[in-house]
């Protein structure tokens, strides 16, 4: 026979093991065991950890009733229900349906709110103020992994999506879903006007011209749920109706078309593509071309081509202005045939515009200034030739006696 001391904290509790079974719980205290023939044994468990996580557990709630609503705070959970647990009246945990746990009574209070998700997958809104940005608490809550929180931007909205199904249409604002017993998504939606690119087109036009084309289209939707219903990807089939628009207007039109009215892409895509869109809730804003890149050789050949039209024109106006100057000429040689006076008249205005042009006139009275070039005959007949004379631009200076 042995005599065992056992002492408890006044924050602890102590399991009395005998022979491996449960007798009792140690309260705070010293204790005298006598152990006897028996193996007595005593765990024991600070109560800043109110969580009893020990293989005896499930023995406590099905046999000793008792001492489970002594000491301890019972916790059994339905496949269809979720608790949400605090200590003292802050929360730390979510727990999953089909929970059974036991957590001390004593130092921390400990609290467990049942809700059941049989009805509803949504978490109400005065819980999911409690889950948002748990992070940031001087204690995480754990769990969290049950839960699906979804913001919607203000332009924006938010596709519910249980097991596969599309429940409703989310407005902007802050959610939460349980995730237990079912498959939660949320797809957010822009319903801002969106733009799509579809760039790198090569088609034929029906004189078989090969063109690269880039086109730019802008769109919104009109009814989200609508298009997400009746289409798996929306954005993607409109980016292939454009295509098919796109190939529909540049296969049936020459490349001569194309370029004489450039909007005709334009409108025939967007004849094309609007009234499709409309039955999947999808409404079409705008269409253009971005660029059109014709080959190599296409480019030489217009430039060849636009060349020789700007000659032929630039031939034409030349022609068109000699024969209008002929024709005035004409006209005034006519009138001047039968008035002397406007012929005189002409005259003084040509003179006139003769004299503009001479600086200074200065005139000789001297045969031999007037012609210093003029050859001089000797007596006898013969002549003495001086250097021959020719125009210069420089100005004559004459002798006195000659002005």
């Amino acid at each position: 026979m042995k005599i065992k001391r056992v002492t408890v904290k006044k924050n602890e509790r102590g399991l009395l093991l005998r022979n491996g079974d449960f007798e009792r719980v140690l309260q705070p205290g010293t204790h005298w065991l006598f152990d006897g023939i028996d193996q007595l044994r005593v765990e024991t468990f600070a109560l800043e950890q109110p969580a009893f996580a020990h293989g005896l557990a499930d023995y406590l709630m099905a046999k000793e009733p008792g001492v489970v609503a002594a000491e301890f705070v019972r916790v059994e959970l339905t496949e269809t229900q979720v608790g949400l647990r605090s200590e003292n009246g802050a929360l730390v945990e979510v727990l999953a349906p089909g929970t059974r746990r036991l957590y001390w009574k004593g130092q921390v209070n400990v609290g467990v709110e049942v809700i059941d998700i049989a009805e509803s997958a949504e978490v109400p809104s005065a819980v999911a103020a409690r889950l948002v940005q748990t992070q940031m608490r001087q204690r995480a809550v754990a769990g969290l992994a049950g839960v699906l929180q979804v913001q919607v931007p203000e332009h924006g909205a938010g596709i519910l999506w249980i097991d596969g199904k599309v429940d409703r249409l989310l407005a902007p604002g802050s959610y939460a879903f349980w995730k237990f017993n079912r498959n939660v998504t949320v797809e957010a939606v822009d319903l801002r006007l969106q733009a799509v690119e579809v760039t790198g087109q090569d088609i034929l036009t029906r004189d078989k011209v090969g063109l690269r084309l880039n086109l730019s289209a802008t769109w919104r939707y009109v009814d989200v749920l609508k298009a997400f219903t009746q289409l798996a990807k929306p954005a993607e089939h409109l980016y292939r109706e454009l295509q098919f628009g796109l190939r529909a207007a540049v296969g049936t039109r020459t490349l001569d078309e194309l370029l004489e009215n450039k909007t005709v892409i334009d409108e025939v895509v967007t004849a094309h593509v609007a009234a499709k869109l409309t039955a999947y809730g999808i409404e079409l804003d705008g269409v253009g071309v971005k660029d059109i890149v014709l080959p190599g050789e296409m480019k030489t050949i217009l430039a060849q081509v636009v060349e020789a039209e700007k000659s032929a024109q630039a031939n034409v106006i030349r022609r068109r202005e000699e024969t209008a100057a002929t024709r005035s000429l004409l006209n005034t040689a006519k009138v001047m045939e039968g008035n002397p006076i406007a012929l005189r008249m002409k005259e003084l205005e040509t003179l006139e515009r003769v004299a503009e042009r001479i600086d200074k006139i200065s005139q000789r009275s001297c045969e031999a200034a007037l012609s210093p070039a003029v050859p001089r005959y000797r007596a006898g007949g013969s002549s003495t030739r001086t250097t021959p004379w020719k125009p210069t631009t420089s100005t004559t200076r004459y002798p006195a006696a000659c002005h």
